[in-house]
C-alpha cells in the first residue's frame, strides 16, 4: 500500500511547472492496440499515466508520454465498439521502438477469430531485440507469445483465459493466482482494473510513488495492489470434457452470491435434473447442489484472505442465508471457523489449503 502521509506531489509539481514542459519525460510508452482490444484496461493504463503526468487533472504530457500504435495508423476499434483516433503506424519514426521505456500490448476478445498480427508480432520482435521492455495486457499476452518473445519466461493471465491459454501454448509458464507479474523486461497483466496497479507500480518506479499515489486517488482507487494480489475470480477449471456440465459450471461461476436450484439450473442448460445429477457425478463425483455449495464456499475462502470484508459480508456474497449457515458450511469443509482462518494464516497452511485454488474441477469431490 501507498502511504497515507498527508504530502501532495503537487506542491512539488508546482514549483517544477516552469520548467517541466522542456523537460523530457521520465516515462514513455507505446500502446499496441490490437484487433478489438479491450477498453478497460486500456483506459486504466493511459489514465494513470495521465494523472501522474501533470499537476492536477490538466492531461498535459510533462512527466509521461504515451502514444497509441496501430500496424497501418488507422484508427484502433475496441471490443465495445469505442474507437481510439488517431492512432500511428509501426513504421513512423514516432514509433521507432527506442524512443520508448515500454510497450503495452493491449489484447483483443478471443471469439475464434484469428488472433496472430504478423505486424505487430514482428514490430515487437524489433523491439525486443533492441531491448525495449514489453508489457501483455488481458490477452496482450498471447500476442507476445505468437510474437516468440516470452520462451522461458513467467506470464500472468486472467482466471478466464488461462485454460485457453495452457491449451493452446502448453510450454509457456502461465499463472492465474495473481495480478501481474514482472518478469525483468517482461511484464504481464491479468488485465481489467488491475491494469491501473501495474500502470501505478511502474509511474513509481519512474517518478515516484506520490505520483502513483495521486493517481489512484484520482481514480477512486482504495490504494496500490501488488503483482502478488490474488485475482478476484479464483476458479479456474483445468478440464470438463462434458459439455452440459461445463456450461451448467459457468452459470454457477457467474452465480457466485447466490443458490440456483438443481431444476433452474438443469432447465437453463436444456438437462433433466436426473440427467445433469448423474453427469455431475462423472464428472466430479458430487451433485451439482453440493458442488456449487463448495464453489462458494472457496469465494468465501478467496474472500477472507484477500479483501477486509465481515464475516458476516462475505456470508451473504456468497449466498448463504446467515452468518451461522456460512460458518457451519464452512467450518465442514475446512475444519476451522471463518473468524480462526483469518485470525491464524498458519494454521490454513497446515490444514493444506490453497488460497488461490487453480484447476480445482478435478478436486472438488475430494472434501
Amino acid at each position: 500500500m501507498f502511504p497515507t502521509d498527508s504530502s501532495s506531489p503537487l506542491s512539488e509539481a508546482e514549483s517544477e511547472a516552469s520548467t517541466s514542459v522542456a523537460q523530457p519525460p521520465a516515462l514513455s510508452v507505446g500502446f499496441v492496440l490490437l484487433r478489438r482490444f479491450t477498453l478497460l484496461p486500456f483506459a486504466a493504463f493511459v489514465d494513470c499515466l495521465r494523472l501522474a503526468s501533470d499537476e492536477g487533472d490538466r492531461s498535459r504530457q510533462l512527466r509521461c508520454r504515451w502514444r497509441f500504435l496501430t500496424a497501418d495508423g488507422e484508427d484502433a476499434p475496441s471490443s465495445c465498439g469505442a474507437v481510439i483516433s488517431p492512432c500511428e503506424p509501426f513504421a513512423t519514426p514516432f514509433c521507432d521502438p527506442r524512443q520508448f521505456d515500454y510497450l503495452v500490448v493491449i489484447g483483443g476478445v478471443l471469439d475464434g477469430s484469428p488472433t496472430d498480427d504478423p505486424a505487430a508480432s514482428e514490430y515487437l520482435r524489433q523491439s525486443a531485440r533492441l531491448g525495449v521492455p514489453l508489457v501483455g495486457v488481458c490477452t496482450g499476452v498471447l500476442s507476445l507469445i505468437q510474437a516468440g518473445v516470452m520462451a522461458g519466461r513467467r506470464c500472468c493471465v486472467s482466471w478466464y483465459h488461462h485454460a485457453d491459454l495452457v491449451r493452446r501454448f502448453p510450454q509457456v509458464n502461465a499463472v492465474a493466482d495473481r495480478l501481474y507479474v514482472d518478469d525483468g523486461d517482461r511484464l504481464t497483466c491479468a488485465g481489467g482494473a488491475a491494469a491501473a496497479d501495474l500502470a501505478a507500480y511502474l509511474v513509481e518506479r519512474h517518478l515516484g510513488r506520490a505520483w502513483a499515489r495521486k493517481s489512484l486517488n484520482i481514480m477512486l482507487l482504495d490504494g496500490h495492489r501488488g503483482g502478488e494480489h490474488g485475482q478476484p475470480q479464483p476458479v479456474v477449471f483445468e478440464r470438463i470434457e462434458d459439455r452440459i456440465v461445463r456450461r451448467a459450471v459457468t452459470i454457477l461461476e457467474q452465480h457466485l452470491g447466490e443458490v440456483i436450484s438443481v431444476d433452474e439450473l438443469a432447465d437453463r442448460v436444456g438437462a433433466s435434473r436426473r440427467g445433469l445429477e448423474r453427469k455431475f457425478q462423472d464428472s466430479f463425483g458430487i451433485g451439482p447442489q453440493k458442488f456449487a455449495r463448495d464453489l462458494r464456499l472457496r469465494y468465501g475462502l478467496w474472500l477472507l484472505y484477500f479483501t477486509e470484508h465481515s464475516i458476516t459480508d462475505i456470508g451473504e456474497r456468497c449466498g448463504f442465508a446467515d452468518t451461522a449457515h456460512f460458518s457451519r458450511h464452512f467450518r465442514a469443509a475446512y475444519g476451522q471457523s471463518p473468524s480462526q482462518l483469518r485470525r491464524d494464516p498458519k494454521g490454513r497452511e497446515e490444514a493444506g489449503v490453497d488460497p488461490f485454488f487453480l484447476h480445482i474441477g478435478t478436486r472438488l469431490g475430494q472434501g
